[in-house]
């Protein structure tokens, strides 16, 4: 039987590399300006991009569920991985919520696909920082890591 593993970190966001840190702060900063008006659940994602630069976008929902956009998604619609200064070193997810949970956050489904979706068509790995509202943090090197067994048509023989 073959098994699979994956390795994880754990942190509190001051002990990270201040560029990550500026990241997390800014998934944070738009989660403030998610429209969430049906759950009351705002996440924020940030991308850290090649050139240096940071994007970011907040989840919007919809009264005609599951019409809403995630905050990841969202931000990567206005990402071309084919561009070299465009392409993503890491993303940063953050929340606000009145949930008493302070769990970190991590990406959807659908959002862990887009975004290896996005590592597969840059050709470098995707560092992801999953971020709760106390500070700490989980992050992990590659996307691949929170879909390892994702779909793709370089995994079909077509």
């Amino acid at each position: 039987m073959e098994q699979f593993s994956f390795s994880y970190k754990k942190s509190m966001v001051v002990e990270l590399p201040q560029a990550i840190q500026q990241l997390i702060q800014a998934s944070e900063d738009v989660a403030r300006h998610a429209y969430a008006p049906y759950s009351n659940f705002k996440v924020g994602a940030a991308a850290l991009l090649a050139d240096g630069s940071t994007r970011s976008c907040a989840n919007h929902e919809n009264a005609s569920y599951p019409a809403g956009t995630c905050a990841e998604r969202g931000l990567l619609a206005h990402i071309n991985p084919t561009e070299a200064q465009e392409q993503i070193n890491a993303i940063a997810v953050s929340y606000i919520s009145d949930a008493k949970t302070q769990t970190p956050l991590s990406p959807c489904g659908i959002c862990r696909q887009t975004i290896l979706e996005q590592q597969l068509a840059q050709g470098q790995p995707i560092a992801i920082y999953m971020c709760s509202t106390d500070g700490h943090v989980i992050y992990v090197d590659d996307a691949t890591h929170l879909l390892p067994f994702y779909f793709s048509s370089k995994n079909l023989d077509l």
